[in-house]
């Protein structure tokens, strides 16, 4: 899968904490994606078309994003919580679902894997990072 130049790869990044959630954009930024920012799981539905009030519009026919990263400890709904919610679209299932978490509990890891995360990653993110992720999983095309 070739990927056209000039062409930005669109990220949603869900953190409830404002310092990581302007860092994951930065280190995104500066591996030239755009970036859109929630800072909260029921923020990231209603961005991706799967708000409370938007479950019968039909237009939604194809993702906005070609990758979702979320913090797995937020209020109100966790990043699993999220992920689960994601992945049970039918337009959004196959958009990779990174999780990102500052707590290394392989359990919560192996969970949120076996629910079809692309991959978990501990906070705080660095660069090499988010180059990892972006040859990996930039390559859906919306």
């Amino acid at each position: 899968m070739t990927v056209e130049f000039g062409y930005e790869p669109h990220v949603l990044a869900v953190d409830d904490n404002l310092i990581d959630r302007t860092l994951v954009e930065k280190l995104l930024k500066n591996s030239s994606c755009k970036v859109t920012t929630a800072e909260n799981g029921l923020r990231a539905l209603e961005f991706l078309g799967l708000g409370s009030d938007q479950r019968n519009s039909l237009e939604a026919t194809v993702s906005k994003v070609n990758l979702v990263i979320t913090d797995y400890c937020m209020p109100g709904m966790t990043g699993y919580e999220l992920l689960k919610k994601i992945k049970e679209s039918s337009v959004l299932k196959e958009v990779p679902v990174v999780i990102m978490s500052s707590e290394n509990i392989p359990t919560r890891i192996n969970q949120c894997l076996e629910e079809g995360a692309q991959m978990f990653m501990l906070k705080p993110l660095k660069q090499s990072d988010v180059k990892q992720l972006k040859r990996h999983f930039m390559k859906y095309r919306s």
